[in-house]
């Protein structure tokens, strides 16, 4: 992780508990994660808001008054909506998709479940998906989610994230183990 990517996931780690602790005391954890969910859509379809929370041209104040009506009209969580005006008058509105992830991932955890990162050379059928879920919770113990992605270059086989460890069953790594082990030989 680049040291500015670090500083950034510390930054919005620092906000995700505090966030996350005062919706717990407050049992407002589901109307939290529809916020989230929201707002992370909000951030994929509008460039002007992505704009918003990234550029140093606009003002805190801009910045301030812009999230704050913004996060009425959506109609976002107290907790989170307080959080952003906090956020925008300190200038920190950049580590707003860090805070998604990270709020996100303190959810799953009071829930019991882990997400998989999953990467496969095709789109994982729903029955496949499933299969691999009960197949991961087995040995997790614990719900998986999985978060499926497709990438053609791995040729065959899964790359499998949960947590920290990683499996790579993909044919890429494959060749590339039996490559190197030519290498050695020769």
């Amino acid at each position: 992780m680049s040291e500015p990517a670090s500083i950034s996931a510390g930054i919005a780690d620092r906000y995700a508990t505090a966030i996350f602790d005062i919706a717990a005391e407050s049992a407002t954890l589901e109307s939290l994660e529809t916020s989230i969910n929201d707002l992370a859509a909000a951030l994929a379809d509008s460039e002007d808001l992505r704009t918003l929370i990234s550029s140093p041209l606009v003002s805190r104040d801009e910045q301030a008054a812009a999230i704050t009506a913004v996060a009425t009209k959506m109609g976002t969580d107290e907790v989170l909506r307080n959080a952003l005006s906090v956020m925008a008058a300190k200038r920190r509105l950049f580590v707003v998709p860090a805070l998604i992830s990270a709020l996100r991932t303190r959810l799953s955890e009071a829930r019991g479940e882990v997400t998989a990162e999953v990467i496969s050379a095709k789109a994982l059928t729903k029955t496949q998906s499933e299969k691999l879920a009960k197949t991961l919770a087995a040995n997790v113990g614990k719900t998986v989610k999985i978060n499926a992605s497709v990438d053609e270059s791995i040729i065959g086989g899964l790359v499998v994230k949960v947590g920290s460890k990683m499996i790579d069953s993909s044919i890429r790594s494959k060749l590339n183990s039996l490559q190197n082990a030519m290498k050695e030989v020769g």
